[in-house]
């Protein structure tokens, strides 16, 4: 299937702000920015990456509202060319270097927009990631919830049947396996929205990638430990309403900055994609792409903890206040 995988969307007007020109820092202040950006992730034991279609533009799949992006340019009647497809397609300089720093323990979560599967195919583990709109290389069972990686894009999108019966080997239901990719209207899936939102949630660092965060949930999600001290760095070459709430923004390519931060953080290569690590090269289709039970308990323990402590952060807080006011006698 052709990496424009949008003609098979069902039809839907209120498509975000189109076609914002792009903003380019100067080498300077992306140098300084870079370094600020690396103190941060330094300092940070939690970091969270938010990655939209920014971070794909590189392996020649279009993004969406950019000034040559696929709604961009149906808004003009103009039909975008794409000479690439998902199957040939291979993971970024950033892919790559998102998958390096997991395996490293920077960062402990990405959350994708993106439905070109390209982080898993450089090797990224499902423990570390949620895929919200789904993911082309994935099909899923409706009986038994059991998702597994596919060889080949699913020909379909929007949760429709692909012609292939449930693989599930321990305990065969014949299921007729269905894509995983959302349409306008669908909800997102339960486990993935529900480890978005607690990682972002108990991050003290929230980087967004080459994204316009304005799909909800998502455009929320980085902001959300910020009451609670934590940061929100967005990388990204156009302004976005959510650029104003950010303790950092960086207008430059999100490949040039991740080359960049690699280095300060003395990782010189980032590592090639390498086909023994791409899920969808392997022959045997019943390869399970489900989020392991066990991540999602213990990150609802962390956050129950997390926002349990909090609160009685606030409380304290809120007890100084009311003695100091008495004691001034205001």
């Amino acid at each position: 299937m052709s990496c424009n995988y949008a003609d098979n969307l069902s039809p839907y007007d209120d498509k975000g702000v189109l076609g914002t020109p792009e903003i380019f820092d100067t080498p300077s202040e992306i140098t300084s920015k870079v370094e600020q950006l690396v103190d941060l992730i330094l300092a940070s034991k939690h970091i969270v990456v938010h990655t939209g279609a920014g971070i794909s533009t590189a392996c020649g799949i279009p993004d969406f509202r950019g000034p040559n992006g696929v709604w961009t340019l149906e808004k003009k009647g103009i039909k975008p060319k794409v000479d690439i497809s998902f199957k040939d397609a291979i993971p970024s300089k950033t892919h790559r270097a998102l998958k390096h720093l997991v395996d490293k323990g920077y960062v402990k979560f990405i959350i994708s927009q993106n439905i070109d599967g390209l982080h898993m195919r450089c090797g990224t583990p499902r423990a570390n990631l949620a895929e919200l709109h789904g993911n082309m290389f994935t099909a899923e069972c409706p009986k038994c919830k059991k998702q597994f990686v596919r060889t080949s894009p699913a020909p379909t999108v929007g949760k429709k049947a692909v012609g292939e019966t449930c693989r599930n080997k321990g305990r065969p239901c014949r299921g007729q396996l269905i894509d995983t990719i959302l349409d306008w209207e669908d909800d997102l899936p339960d486990d993935d929205l529900d480890m978005a939102m607690m990682h972002s949630t108990i991050a003290d660092l929230n980087i967004g990638l080459g994204s316009s965060f304005q799909i909800m949930p998502c455009a929320k999600f980085p902001m959300r430990s910020q009451k609670f001290g934590g940061k929100f760095v967005l990388i990204n070459l156009q302004a976005t309403k959510v650029e104003k709430k950010a303790d950092l923004s960086i207008h430059a390519y999100v490949d040039d900055v991740m080359d960049m931060v690699m280095k300060r953080l003395g990782i010189e290569d980032i590592p090639e994609y390498s086909e023994a690590d791409d899920p969808t090269r392997k022959e045997d289709f019943s390869v399970n792409w489900n989020i392991p039970k066990k991540e999602l308990t213990s990150i609802e323990k962390l956050y129950k903890e997390r926002n349990k402590k909090r609160k009685g952060d606030e409380v304290e807080v809120k007890k100084k206040y009311k003695k100091t006011k008495a004691e001034d006698g205001n």
